[in-house]
């Protein structure tokens, strides 16, 4: 994983992972293990785009859910998947995951996992490495990120997943199914991050226009699955940048997967003596 070199609580952070080190070698991981019964259910599907559009209003009136996440990275011919399981509060806007790195090429048992803490327009990391002390957290600004932090931290934040489907377009209802036994509504289309920025809530909006500017390209191909709610289910966005440290195209495909609303949501943000104000660590 390499680190863009920067300085923490400086507001200027830029921790971009480009994921360099990852994909030199290692292997692991598919996508996120949630099974999708593809036989149809009866369902009538609502106008697609509109069903899309709204999917983030949904989410923060239902409050919170627990959420489960996955990023597959594949170059050259190689593959890696990064792992988080957390919870997250729609309504505040905060979010509490642990992410697991795949094992290092070397053989050499996993780190420990990363928490991270999403917040309105920041990310804090805790147990980050690169020499940081153990008790401290990195703070990195998510709209001064090249990518949004859609995939800074290996993990996309679960609202600005269905925040980048206001800009959905193209949008078709492919089916019913069930996820996790759960009745779905299969919706396949491409998203462009410059409408979506255009009209995103919040500081959501200063993100996806960040990204807008940092990918290779603002259009953005997903599968959304929401039940009869409206709420989402599962979400995958595939993304695109230039490594640029190799010259080479990264594919990005990030999950995200909804379940337990309403369940119990308590996330506290670290004290400001808890961040660290030192330098990372370049190629760390």
């Amino acid at each position: 994983m390499v680190v863009r070199q920067q300085y923490a609580g400086g507001g200027a952070l830029a921790l971009a992972v480009v994921l360099a080190g990852l994909l030199a070698g290692c292997a692991g991981g598919g996508a996120l293990g949630t099974p999708v019964d593809a036989v149809p259910v009866p369902l009538v599907p609502d106008a697609p785009a509109d069903a899309v559009h709204r999917a983030a209003a949904r989410l923060v009136r239902a409050g919170t859910a627990r959420t489960r996440t996955a990023m597959d990275m594949a170059t050259g011919g190689t593959r890696v998947t990064i792992r988080g399981e957390g919870v997250y509060d729609f309504a505040r806007r905060l979010g509490e995951l642990r992410v697991v790195l795949p094992q290092d090429p070397t053989g050499a048992s996993r780190q420990q996992p990363i928490v991270e803490l999403l917040a309105p327009g920041a990310l804090y990391m805790k147990n980050r490495g690169a020499g940081v002390p153990a008790d401290k957290w990195v703070r990195v600004d998510t709209g001064s990120v090249a990518d949004g932090n859609l995939v800074t931290g290996g993990a996309t934040d679960p609202l600005a997943a269905a925040e980048l489907l206001r800009g959905a377009r193209g949008v078709r209802y492919v089916g019913g199914a069930r996820l996790d036994g759960v009745p779905v509504r299969h919706y396949r289309g491409t998203t462009d991050l410059v409408r979506a920025a255009a009209v995103a809530s919040g500081e959501t909006r200063r993100v996806l226009a960040a990204a807008a500017r940092g990918f290779s390209t603002s259009e953005v191909p997903f599968d959304a699955y929401l039940d009869e709610q409206g709420l989402v289910r599962k979400l995958r966005h595939r993304f695109s940048f230039v490594n640029e440290r190799h010259a080479r195209a990264v594919a990005v495909a990030s999950t995200v997967v909804l379940s337990g609303f309403g369940a119990p949501v308590d996330v506290r943000l670290p004290d400001a003596a808890d961040i660290y104000a030192g330098k990372i660590a370049e190629g760390a």
